[in-house]
């Protein structure tokens, strides 16, 4: 069996705005109708393979879980990381957590990657499993189609007929300038590093003790110190905090000489950036992609995209740009120069603009709800509840609530009573008093939240109960 250990971090810097640090990209529904994570999640899983092994940060647990149950997977370890700390502390982990299996496979993957041809990516992965058994450390590389320089590069001994097998790696190269690049690939031996590994998990703990023994200690205390929080399991907060900040291309995999690279040439996209997404959707004829509610006039090489509610998007005349319109955020690049989005991301940071990291829709493990007015002692929020959800039992010490039911039914406790409301029914929440709101029905329940107070910030809780154990939690 192997275990696809699926990597589930990030920023979602480079797709602002549509991906931001409060919901990246791997959650997103870019393409299609599931989200890249789903998609990876599907790929990785049926005859072959193992219940996977998922990394994410703590504030995405609830979202990660709910995904995996969404495509049928109701069964997985979601290790949770208490800081950002790169690939490599994060598969090393993954590694220990599987250590009672040391001949088993693990096949390392991130989650927020495009493969189109899911059969032809299967049969790349049982063909790097020969070499995987035989004790080597096995990479994926990419046919190249263009002298791309945001892309490491894997050098074979020979060209390669991308027929799925494993061949000896001579090198990994760094990101090439155009010239560069365009010279590797008139060799046919350089293939793009796409960042998926395959080895047993006592070859790659072996790995880790020779070349980075470093990140040994942290690692073990990060696993021996963690715990269980409901279907999660939390990495040790302050030895994690200790491994390096450090990838495992640079731990481990450019000093190690048992490497084998299996090519792949069935369709890969990292969406790196928006004219990833442009290539991947499918320009038309004259080079133009849409999504959502756009009209595209006499353009050409762009790709316009609406979404979440975002206003009609009408492009006339344009010529090599990118335009995405959100609610609250519209991006306008040329297609050329789409990398420089997360330039953008850091200068709306560094202004305090809210829309640099978060929509303004947040999600919670009940549902989700979102600002429709904000005032100086006033706010209007729109709250949905999932169908058997509910919220915690709290209380505000600065903010009093009104809840009007415009959609399912609604279970509502203030104090001792409790009240069933239905549509066009209220209810008024006291300020301090202790409540709880849920949803007994079997459709999703829909309200709108009137606060009004001297403070409505989200850290104005105090949970007295909660089934997803978050009392402890400020929002």
């Amino acid at each position: 069996m192997i275990f696809p250990v699926v990597l589930c971090g990030g920023s979602g810097t480079r797709l602002w705005p549509a991906s931001r640090k409060g919901y990246p990209k791997q959650f997103s529904r870019l393409l299609g109708e599931e989200s890249l994570y789903q998609a990876s999640l599907r790929r990785l899983s049926g005859e072959g393979f193992a219940e996977p092994v998922v990394l994410t940060g703590s504030d995405f647990r609830f979202i990660a879980a709910e995904q995996l149950s969404q495509v049928g997977i109701e069964t997985a370890r979601i290790l949770l990381e208490p800081s950002a700390r790169n690939t490599g502390p994060a598969i090393l982990c993954a590694a220990i957590a599987l250590e009672d299996t040391p001949d088993a496979l693990m096949l390392v993957a991130p989650s927020d990657h495009v493969i189109n041809d899911d059969d032809a990516f299967r049969a790349a992965v049982m063909a790097g499993a020969v070499a995987a058994r035989d004790g080597k450390l096995v990479t994926f590389g990419i046919r190249p189609d263009r002298p791309e320089t945001g892309y490491g590069y894997l050098e074979l001994a020979v060209a390669t007929d991308f027929a799925p097998q494993a061949h000896d790696l001579v090198r990994f190269v760094e990101k090439p300038s155009e010239a560069a690049a365009a010279e590797m690939l008139s060799t046919g031996r350089f293939l793009w590093n796409a960042g998926i590994f395959l080895f047993r998990v006592r070859d790659i703990i072996a790995a880790f003790e020779t070349h980075a023994p470093g990140l040994i200690g942290p690692c073990r205390r990060a696993m021996s110190e963690g715990r269980e929080d409901l279907m999660f399991f939390r990495l040790g907060e302050d030895a994690f905090a200790e491994a390096d900040d450090i990838s495992i291309d640079y731990a481990v995999m450019e000093h190690h000489d048992a490497l084998a690279v299996v090519p792949f040439d069935g369709g890969w996209n990292d969406l790196g950036a928006w004219d990833a997404v442009w290539r991947e959707t499918g320009p038309d004829a004259n080079g133009v992609a849409t999504s959502g509610t756009v009209l595209a006039l006499d353009c050409e090489n762009s790709y316009l995209r609406s979404e979440d509610g975002g206003p009609r998007l009408v492009g006339v005349g344009l010529d090599n740009i990118v335009a995405i319109a959100m609610k609250d955020a519209v991006l306008v690049v040329p297609l050329d120069q789409a990398q420089r989005v997360k330039e953008a991301v850091a200068a709306l940071k560094t202004i305090g603009a809210p829309e640099a990291t978060d929509f303004q829709r947040f999600y919670r493990p009940w549902g989700w709800y979102e600002t429709l007015s904000l005032g100086t002692r006033f706010q209007v929020k729109r709250i949905m509840v999932k169908q058997g959800a509910q919220l915690s039992l709290q209380s505000h010490h600065h903010r009093a609530e009104h809840w009007v039911v415009v959609e399912g039914t609604a279970t509502v406790t203030v104090g001792d009573k409790v009240t069933l409301l239905s549509e066009n029914q209220s209810v008024y929440i006291p300020l301090g008093a202790v409540h709880r709101l849920a949803n007994p029905g079997k459709v999703d329940l829909h309200l709108i939240e009137v606060q009004s107070g001297a403070y409505l910030g989200e850290d104005d809780i105090v949970r007295y109960e909660d089934i997803y154990a978050r009392v402890t939690d400020k929002a």
